[in-house]
């Protein structure tokens, strides 16, 4: 393991030079303190977790000291917001301080979130708050264990220093770990400010460093862009399957890598509800749930308008077209594994739809039901659920269903069939609420339950011994908790 100052750096997009970004120095917080760190995202850089406690390790990551082989910039790129295209935005409040490859080859971006204005912090002052910065924490981390593709956070730092939102808060910054911090967005600024020769150097970077195996095909561009389709169609997919809802899908928040990224007012479903918007600015709904699903195809339409240049329209729009299909093959087979089949019939499909519609007009707890699905018999299990829904008739005739066809998924023991499903069904996500609480308590100078969240939701399919206030469904307020793009 290694000491902070044995970190290897390679700061590969910082070289592609000034008109990819700007050099800037980060702006230390007053009195930085560790909030809360993640082992896991350490070992990426194969750091030892000791480090964490140290002086310097707040230092660090709170602005006031860095590597001198980091090259900290901000990234400009644009991106359609809500729809309308920005012509200009960028890293208004973090920085890209430099790559990081590790024993096993990795590179990884360390992003600080928070660090100050930088020349694309349009009115803004370059902060991130406390709050805002555990919710990216928690996510990140969270999603990861939930086998969703996403960025990593290695920390959350807090501090002393006033930051004004709606009221004042204290500033914060997360580090942010990635193989890429590459965006759409970055792709359209090119592209509509007709600058080809950066534009090319861009696609050629990604191609080279983050699909250097589409290399091999007759159109290199071409089976790139299909494996960023492909990419999304499944993160998109495992977010719908999960009932992760992120708030705000501008072709700026979106990877290049396929992963999720930019966590804002993100919430997971507690009741189902299809129509869920968990960002109270979105007022037209375009970013609720059940859009996410075409709203990903349209952000991929957006950067395939970008990609024209290198890539034909015909060929593009082919490529386009395997999003549904593909987006609908891994849900189906998620949704499958999470009802405990093993196998595939055609009605698949309806039966899922059945019971989600059941769920909606019943506002059924969308993670609690799958998890205690799987904790007895088939037939057991839906007698013991049946109480949660309005339309008894209605589930009555859905559970004959599934009953009959669990039966001709084979023969299974109930042992078999729970390790299975509680594989795939967690008992603990980050509900908004528990997210409140640590962040309540964190405000108030207590870390203690952020990091306790933090553990718990680092294991979310295993059952936890003294942690079952973490497995409950939220109280009334909790669900009902108004959450915005301000960080």
């Amino acid at each position: 393991m290694k000491a902070l100052d044995e970190l290897t750096f390679d700061n590969r997009f910082a070289r592609l030079g000034d008109a990819f970004s700007t050099h800037v120095l980060p702006e230390p917080l007053d009195e930085p303190r560790l909030v809360v760190a993640s082992k896991a995202a350490m070992a990426l850089l194969d750091l030892d977790p000791a480090v964490a406690e140290t002086p310097v390790f707040a230092e660090l990551f709170g602005g006031h000291k860095l590597w001198a082989e980091a090259e900290p910039r901000a990234m400009v790129y644009s991106g359609h917001q809500f729809g309308g295209y920005t012509p200009q935005l960028g890293d208004g409040r973090g920085l890209l301080l430099g790559e990081v490859y590790n024993e096993a080859g990795e590179h990884w971006d360390l992003h600080l979130k928070g660090a100050g204005m930088t020349p694309y912090s349009r009115m803004g002052d370059g902060r991130a708050v406390l709050r805002s910065s555990i919710r990216e924490f928690l996510a990140s981390e969270a999603l990861h264990a939930l086998g969703i593709p996403t960025s990593r956070a290695l920390c959350v730092i807090g501090s002393s220093t006033p930051v004004w939102r709606e009221k004042q808060e204290r500033g914060a910054m997360v580090l942010r770990l990635a193989h890429s911090h590459i965006r759409f967005g970055h792709f359209e600024y090119f592209y509509y400010t007709k600058k080809p020769e950066q534009q090319a150097e861009l696609a050629e970077h990604v191609l080279n460093l983050h699909y250097p195996e589409c290399r091999e095909q007759p159109e290199p561009y071409l089976a790139m862009f299909r494996e960023i389709v492909e990419r999304n169609a499944e993160m998109i997919a495992k977010w719908q399957a999960y009932g992760f809802c992120h708030g705000v899908m501008n072709t700026d928040n979106m990877s290049i890598l396929g992963i999720t990224f930019d966590f804002g007012p993100f919430a997971f479903l507690d009741d189902f509800d299809a129509h869920f918007i968990c960002n109270h600015s979105d007022h037209e709904g375009r970013y609720s749930f059940s859009n996410q699903v075409p709203i990903g195809q349209w952000n991929l339409s957006a950067l395939a308008q970008a990609l024209t240049p290198f890539i034909s329209v015909d060929a593009l729009k082919e490529a386009l077209g395997l999003y549904l299909p593909l987006y609908q093959a891994h849900y189906l087979d998620l949704m499958r594994r999470r009802l405990g089949l093993t196998t595939a019939e055609d009605d698949d499909q309806r039966l899922v739809e059945r019971l989600l519609k059941l769920m909606q007009n019943s506002g059924v707890d969308y993670t609690l039901f799958f998890r205690r699905l799987g904790d007895e018999s088939a037939a057991l299990a839906v007698a013991r659920l049946r109480d949660d829904f309005v339309d008894l008739a209605g589930f009555d005739a859905w559970a004959e269903q599934y009953k009959a066809r669990v039966a001709r998924d084979g023969d299974y023991t109930q042992e078999q069939r729970r390790e299975r499903m509680h594989a795939v069904n967690p008992l603990y996500i980050l509900r908004n609420y528990l997210a409140q609480n640590a962040i309540a308590a964190a405000e108030s100078g207590d870390y203690s339950e952020v990091r306790r969240l933090h553990e718990v939701l680092t294991k979310p399919f295993e059952e936890q011994s003294g942690m079952e206030q973490y497995a409950q469904r939220p109280p009334d307020w909790g669900k009902h908790l108004e959450i915005s793009c301000s960080s």
